[in-house]
């Protein structure tokens, strides 16, 4: 199972698998919204990222050094004045290790609560657009968007082929425009999803027949 915060491949940047302990500093909501949003807006400090999240600074200012402390935020340097201080996403993709949090309950937990986290985070971040995109984007961003359902039959190993081509493709894309500010640029999520249906049947040899 690929569960890569960002469509990344090791072909372009460092992929992290997690350890443990990162897992459970990473374990929490405002640590993982704050890690959304610098991956997603690029560069904040403490207060900026308050005020967008609804929180303190304290907290805030609390929160990025667990997660500096955890290698997934870093300062940015050269940029600050006095006490200001801006943070930045620690680059690279993000793999939670999987095998290594299913040895134990907590790992377990951490991980359940990280990928819902994400997975709410993005839910909100498309709703926004379905809700507010039409009346704050131009007719240009509109049409150059995509939303789109796909249902098929196929095996894992089908399925497999499929994500690490759209991982590669999008990878490419990324690494090519990460770190672009160039005029009439500006924040772009790339939400891509491919996963078999829980409720559904495998098919096999003897639900083939039954089914004749």
């Amino acid at each position: 199972m690929s569960n890569n915060e960002d469509l990344e491949s090791m072909e372009t940047r460092p992929v992290r698998t997690i350890d443990l302990e990162s897992l459970k500093a990473l374990a929490h909501p405002l640590r993982v919204k704050i890690f959304d949003v610098l991956s997603t807006y690029g560069e904040f400090t403490a207060s900026g990222l308050a005020e967008r999240l609804g929180e303190s600074s304290g907290a805030t200012s609390y929160h990025l050094r667990q997660l500096e402390k955890h290698g997934f935020v870093r300062e940015v340097e050269g940029k600050g004045v006095g006490r200001e201080r801006w943070w930045e996403r620690v680059p690279g993709a993000v793999n939670l290790g999987l095998d290594v949090a299913a040895e134990s309950a907590a790992g377990k937990e951490a991980t359940q609560l990280v990928m819902k986290e994400w997975s709410n985070n993005r839910e909100r971040t498309l709703a926004d657009f379905l809700d507010k995109g039409e009346g704050s984007l131009s007719k240009d961003w509109i049409e150059a968007s995509m939303i789109s359902v796909t249902n098929v039959f196929v095996t894992n190993r089908e399925l497999a082929e499929f994500a690490e081509k759209i991982a590669k493709l999008a990878a490419k894309f990324a690494e090519k425009h990460r770190n672009q500010r160039t005029e009439g640029s500006r924040p772009v999520q790339i939400q891509i999803n491919a996963f078999p249906v829980v409720d559904g049947e495998e098919i096999t040899t003897q639900k083939r027949e039954e089914e004749k």
